[in-house]
């Protein structure tokens, strides 16, 4: 299903655009216009209703509409299930009010190169690379503290090693509580 043919626009709509689309066929297939209607009728203006939604829902908001295109131009990675339900609980938008929830679940086919292109968007991530750096810097503080820690002890104490100055001073320990 196409979201942009659902709405009637193009891909290069602009969300005002997207939203006057959805207002004017949202009050045309709400269903509580067609709820003195014949069945097929209620039920053809409520799936259509559902399909808008569903399509303003995607299409308006930036991080989903992104995802929505870059999927649907490489549709061989992916298998898209959208579940949409309608309730008449709380009537506040579009006209005649709707109170809707939208759920995405995204099923993946298994393959070697899906799997590359799953870690490649998961690696790249922010969270991802911003945790990576954190640990990087982690790690390289502890290997500096520890050269350091290493550097000064060979400064100040020139010729000994770190085991043979315990034993001095154990052994110094001894001869004293004796």
């Amino acid at each position: 299903m196409d979201l942009y043919k659902v709405l009637g626009v193009n891909r290069s709509a602009t969300k005002d655009e997207i939203k006057e689309a959805f207002r004017k066929l949202a009050v045309k297939y709400h269903p509580d216009k067609h709820s003195h209607s014949p069945k097929s009728v209620r039920d053809s203006a409520t799936l259509r209703f559902k399909q808008l939604s569903q399509a303003y829902e995607i299409l308006s908001d930036d991080r989903k509409r992104a995802h929505y295109n870059l999927s649907s131009s490489s549709s061989s990675y992916y298998n898209h299930n959208y579940s949409y339900q309608y309730t008449n609980a709380s009537r506040r938008a579009s006209g005649y009010g709707s109170s809707h929830s939208y759920s995405y679940k995204n099923t993946h086919q298994t393959s070697t190169s899906n799997f590359w292109h799953i870690s490649l968007r998961f690696f790249s991530t922010r969270a991802f690379l911003l945790n990576l750096v954190f640990a990087g810097v982690l790690y390289g503080g502890i290997v500096a503290i520890d050269n350091s820690g290493e550097a000064l002890w060979k400064m100040h104490n020139p010729g000994k090693s770190f085991e043979e100055a315990m034993e001095s001073i154990e052994k110094a320990k001894a001869d004293r509580d004796t």
